[in-house]
């Protein structure tokens, strides 16, 4: 562990001069992942209030500019900051503990109720709950793209190329990591020449640097680790195997065409491309679990992305259902629940074990990343093409939680869903206008609008049954 007894004017007002111990971080994050609510920006505004303005272990500038890098990165942007945050309080270790404890409590949440939900699902108050539930998560969806377009939507040309990822992938089917490559690119290239209308998303430091922010704990430690090609080699040579080795072994054992095997694949690959938040990755492994592999049906996702949103821990743990939903139904001669258990775990390992990776190899070269407008453009415009591959998902779960038959029509190459209107929910559609009007109307939060969805949906199906 390392302290500093460095103290600036800054720092002898608002900083601690202690470097915090292990077990004082450790409880800290037991803190934070219990009140990780509300999605990556709920969670990273936690972050913020406990770790800068409470304890001031971290600087204004430092928690931006971690931020930044990680937002830059696949993957869930929280569970990789609060990676970082520990990295940089404790080194490997603290990244560990920040890292896995801010995935535990969802983890464990959402396999209760992915139990729940495949053993008892012909339940009637399974079913109820569900039912007013999967109405409810499109309003937060659609709320995802007008927060999302906000963000990055501030030109004619990102306004096109949102346009033009979302009919790729709702017509055409474009394989989402070939659009994030291919906006990445777009915007790499657009920066160079027009950065101008390329860099939308611009770096927190410019704006920071220079304003007299509080020197914190944690910033002495950045200056003691120094990027290597050593310590580079190092890093893989531990984190590679961590996330592959157990691939191998599940390929060993259960052949590469057992369900374990296809989840680990498919959930690496995920891992790698999930560029701009779980929203936007949701479309790829939906169309992939319910049309590909045939782990869910078309409604189970929107319930899998519920249980997510109402659960503490990243959002993109929604694969975890996915993973369990899939081995349960392939559980070939294990127990189905085993099976769902087994393909649980192994989903989640693959989808996390790559956070630390990006973590541990690349925090050290944040100095270098920082403030590049190519880079800020890259992220700019695959940001704006996420906002296309949003309003796809939320097009998409919009008719199946609304209509009970969904067909798909296809001709010159391209797809089109079209519902039976004789099979339109009118009790659905009332939630999701309610859930809409709650949100962007009053302004009501996910937690609540969610509950009172899922307790009107509940009343009305047992209305139903009754």
């Amino acid at each position: 562990m390392e302290t500093s007894n460095e103290i600036t004017p800054d720092a002898a007002a608002t900083s601690n001069q202690t470097h915090p111990t292990f077990r004082e971080a450790l409880w800290v994050w037991c803190r934070v992942a219990m009140l990780s609510f509300g999605g990556p920006a709920g969670q990273i505004a936690v972050m913020h209030r406990i770790l800068v303005e409470e304890k001031h272990w971290v600087s204004e500038n430092r928690f931006l500019h971690a931020m930044n890098y990680c937002m830059l990165l696949p993957g869930p942007e929280a569970q990789q900051l609060a990676t970082y945050i520990g990295w940089l309080l404790h080194r490997t270790i603290g990244g560990l503990v920040a890292g896995l404890l801010f995935v535990l409590p969802g983890f464990v949440s959402i396999l209760a109720l992915s139990v729940l939900y495949a053993g008892y699902h012909d339940l009637t108050l399974v079913e109820g709950v569900f039912y007013g539930l999967k109405p409810a998560v499109v309003a937060v969806v659609i709320e995802a793209v007008f927060r999302i377009g906000r963000k990055s939507l501030k030109n004619r040309v990102m306004v096109a190329i949102a346009g033009i990822a979302f009919v790729a992938i709702f017509f055409f089917q474009v394989p989402f990591p070939l659009i994030v490559l291919t906006a990445g690119i777009v915007g790499y290239f657009g920066g160079k020449f027009r950065p101008d209308t390329f860099v939308v998303i611009k770096g927190h430091a410019a704006k920071n640097e220079g304003t007299g922010q509080q020197h914190a704990i944690a910033d002495d430690h950045v200056a003691s680790v120094r990027p290597s090609l050593k310590r580079t080699a190092g890093v893989l040579l531990i984190w590679l195997p961590i996330w592959l080795l157990p691939i191998a072994g599940l390929v060993a054992f259960t052949g590469a065409d057992s369900v374990y095997s296809q989840e680990s694949f498919f959930f690496s690959k995920a891992a790698v491309v999930t560029f701009g938040g779980a929203y936007s990755v949701l479309a790829y492994i939906a169309q992939e679990a319910v049309s590909t592999h045939h782990w869910l049906k078309p409604g189970e996702m929107l319930d899998g992305l519920g249980m997510a949103e109402t659960t503490p821990g990243p959002l993109i743990q929604v694969v975890q259902f996915v993973g369990f939903m899939g081995a349960y139904r392939h559980a070939g001669p294990l127990h189905p629940m085993l099976a769902g258990v087994i393909g649980s775990v192994v989903t989640t390992w693959v989808t996390f074990a790559p956070c630390f990776l990006w973590i541990f190899l690349g925090a050290p070269y944040i100095e270098s990343l920082r403030g590049r407008n190519t880079l800020n453009a890259a992220l700019s415009t695959v940001t704006a093409a996420v906002v296309g591959v949003v309003l796809n998902l939320s097009i998409w779960f919009s008719l199946h939680s609304i209509f009970s038959t969904v067909t798909e029509l296809h001709a010159f190459g391209a797809r089109l869903l079209v519902p039976e209107w004789a099979t339109v929910d009118g009790a659905a559609l009332l939630i999701a206008a309610a859930a809409f009007t709650a949100m962007f109307r009053f302004k009501v939060g996910m937690i609540p609008t969610l509950a009172a969805c899922t307790f009107i949906g509940l009343v009305c199906f047992l209305i139903r049954q009754g």
